[in-house]
């Protein structure tokens, strides 16, 4: 038995990179997941503005706005969901990482299903449908095999939001084939996202705040996980469930409030501010922010003081790919050999999209200035990503520096 699979089976350190003979790209889950997504966020955000200007007609029948809606949640956030958690399952349950050809045909199911999308006129809506909703479940079978098998049972809420997202993709797909836009499939699919980065959030945020505040010498570390996290988390499930279901309830405003309050102060005693010289790790604590500030807003929203899509991209914007953004350099870095810091054009990467989350729902705040707010969202969106592509492609792409 060779050293890694002994490694893999007691649960020691998980090699990376283990397929040794294939292209570098399929050698760990995160590369071309992390490069598959980041290019397919600004062609999907081009392909959007594109769309919308009038230049070109997008997934036919399928509708762009629809589409739009389905890429950005299914799409991009589904590709870095999947390179996140075929990274860190392994981790997790110290068993061997998906790599080589089944990551490669993994990675292609997803592929398929970006394709499939765009040719509605010539399949048929069903059989794209089916083809990208086969991506998903997949992802959730492979991720529950090896939680399972690594019997790492505290894992499991994990797969609980990933079979949120493909119950969602179904019903998205249904309604839209229906004649319909059923917008509690997206809520459902954003709250599921969301519950997410609380969890596994609350998992990497104060464990790399203590680690960078121990290597500096201080003393000054986040309060550990105890059960004020677990009820903010709790707090966080209901209301997103709430607003899931009855956005315009009075029960959603009290949920959201008091799990904003609860998840604000739960972010507070991560000692954000002790991060300031290091973007690489200051950047996840400003994108958990989004997440106190969206419940915020659904409170708002359901008293009807603010639009329901200025809601949606708070939390998909600032809360989510904030998140994968931040988490997406950072592993990218740390998988690779190189310094866990961040580069200027990182830091712009992560100033671009903090502005286009916090400019895009300013549309419907100021609907006389739409356009030109809903076009320096879009250029903002492509610029974080577009950033993000230029500075990883060649780290993800090429092997690592050094072994880790």
């Amino acid at each position: 038995m060779s050293a890694s699979q002994t490694a893999g089976r007691v649960g020691g350190p998980v090699p990376r990179g283990l397929s040794r003979t294939g292209p570098v790209l399929f050698s760990y889950g995160f590369r071309p997941f992390f490069l598959g997504g980041g290019v397919w966020a600004v062609a999907a955000m081009a392909l959007w503005i594109a769309a919308i200007t009038g230049h070109i007609e997008l997934a036919g029948d399928y509708g762009a706005p629809n589409w739009h809606a389905h890429e950005m949640l299914f799409g991009f956030a589904s590709a870095v969901l999947a390179g996140f958690l075929l990274t860190a399952v392994p981790n997790w349950t110290g068993r061997l990482p998906v790599s080589g050809k089944p990551l490669g045909a993994l990675f292609a199911l997803w592929c398929a299903g970006r394709v499939a999308l765009l040719m509605t006129d010539w399949i048929g809506m069903t059989a794209a449908a089916v083809i990208d909703g086969l991506f998903l479940p997949v992802l959730l079978l492979i991720c529950t095999r090896e939680i399972v098998a690594g019997r790492k049972w505290k894992d499991l809420k994990v797969l609980g939001a990933l079979f949120a997202l493909s119950l969602a993709n179904a019903l998205y797909h249904v309604a839209i084939i229906g004649g319909d836009r059923d917008e509690v499939t997206i809520r459902l699919a954003l709250s599921a996202y969301v519950v997410l980065v609380m969890i596994v959030g609350g998992r990497i945020v104060p464990s790399f705040t203590r680690n960078w505040l121990n290597k500096a010498g201080r003393t000054d570390f986040p309060t550990p996980f105890n059960r004020f996290d677990t009820a903010a988390i709790l707090a966080g499930a209901a209301a997103l469930g709430a607003w899931t279901a009855v956005p315009a309830h009075p029960a959603t405003t009290a949920l959201a409030l008091l799990a904003a309050v609860l998840n604000a102060v739960r972010l507070y005693r991560w000692r954000g501010w002790t991060t300031g010289r290091e973007k690489l790790l200051l950047v996840l604590h400003v994108a958990y922010a989004f997440i106190p500030l969206g419940l915020l807003a659904i409170a708002l929203a359901a008293n009807g003081w603010l639009e329901e899509r200025s809601v949606l991209h708070l939390l998909s914007v600032g809360a989510v790919a904030g998140m994968m953004l931040a988490v997406m350099t950072r592993a990218s870095l740390g998988h690779t050999g190189h310094a866990l810091t961040a580069s200027r054009l990182t830091v712009a990467a992560y100033a671009a999209l903090i502005a286009c989350a916090l400019v895009r729902p300013l549309g419907e705040v100021l609907p006389d200035m739409s356009q030109t707010i809903y076009a320096a969202a879009g250029a903002l969106w492509i610029i974080a990503f577009g950033l993000f592509c230029l500075e990883y492609a060649p780290i993800l792409t090429r092997r690592r520096r050094t072994p880790l």
